[in-house]
């Protein structure tokens, strides 16, 4: 069910210039603090994976987009664009719930996003788990 919440147009702007500009590394989406649309929390040009996880709040949910790089073997430097669903375990039930409903709204819009990462807990959006996941293309 949806929520009725939607993007905003600076959203679609920030991922087309992480997907275009190669500048941004990645973008962290949150709710609005009215409830009634998805905004920009963050974009970073850093190129460390651990600057994106501790960018992710321990008990809050949140979307990210992250222009993922690793090395495939025998075909050197890829990037996979790879959209984070993030909804801790120690987030409110009733925030997960919004999020769960309003990530369509957003994630349509972003075109060109190569794999879809869930996330409750740090484990799970390691580095080591989304270049396995990279490499298998899923």
């Amino acid at each position: 069910m949806a929520s009725g919440i939607s993007a905003t147009p600076q959203c679609l702007e920030e991922f087309q210039t992480l997907k275009l500009g190669k500048k941004t590394k990645y973008i962290i989406y949150r709710i609005s603090d009215d409830a009634k649309e998805i905004v920009v929390e963050k974009t970073s040009d850093s190129a460390s994976y651990d600057d994106f996880i501790a960018d992710l709040p321990e008990a809050a949910c949140r979307w990210a987009v992250y222009d993922f790089e690793f090395e495939k073997e025998g075909e050197g430097k890829r990037n996979k664009i790879c959209f984070f669903s993030w909804s801790p375990d120690d987030a409110k039930i009733k925030d997960k719930m919004l999020f769960a409903s309003s990530k369509d709204a957003l994630r349509r819009s972003l075109v060109g996003v190569a794999l879809e990462i869930q996330g409750t807990d740090f484990s799970e959006v390691s580095h080591e788990s989304i270049l396995e996941k990279a490499q298998r293309g899923r």
